[in-house]
């Protein structure tokens, strides 16, 4: 089980991460800071940079975080909030199929993240090797299921001004 569980976290975790870095440092053909903020103006946010430090943070280091298994429920929150934002304010309107530009494939990574802090990381972990393996189980699932649909109603309310979507800056 600890083999399938660490397949499953480097594959999510280093995907997300490399995803992060796009936002944050323009590589792997990203828009960098710059256009990502521009790209998050476009959705509304009220303070767009901010929102690249906080989203490319929660993709990068949370997906590292999750591939290394440290920490993992809290790994898990920063990437599941992160899902169910852009499910909101990019993939929703397309349709659940990802082919059409849905949300499928987001909320495969959601239901990863909440699986995980189900499971916990396994023995191949930084959990486990500092004793904090324990971290884990439904109450944690929960938690980080709930959680993260609360913090991303937050942000997609009080940090988003509606009648600016779409307005470039």
């Amino acid at each position: 089980m600890s083999t399938g569980l660490l397949i499953i976290r480097l594959a999510i975790g280093l995907t997300l991460a490399a995803h992060g870095a796009q936002k944050l440092f323009g590589i792997f053909g990203g828009l960098g800071p710059t256009g990502t903020a521009e790209f998050f103006a476009g959705l509304g946010y009220r303070a767009p940079q901010v929102m690249v430090f906080v989203a490319g943070l929660a993709s990068f280091g949370g997906g590292l975080a999750l591939a290394a298994g440290l920490l993992t429920p809290f790994a898990a929150l920063a990437i599941a909030t992160l899902m169910v934002n852009a499910i909101a304010t990019v993939q929703w309107r397309h349709g659940y199929w990802a082919r059409h530009g849905g949300f499928e494939s987001n909320l495969l990574i959601w239901a990863v993240a909440v699986g995980l802090a189900a499971t916990g990381p396994g023995e191949y972990s930084v959990d486990a090797a500092i004793g904090a393996d324990s971290l884990s189980g439904a109450g944690w699932a929960g938690g980080v299921a709930v959680a993260s649909l609360v913090v991303a109603a937050l942000t997609l309310t009080v940090g988003r001004d509606r009648e600016r979507e779409g307005v470039p800056r």
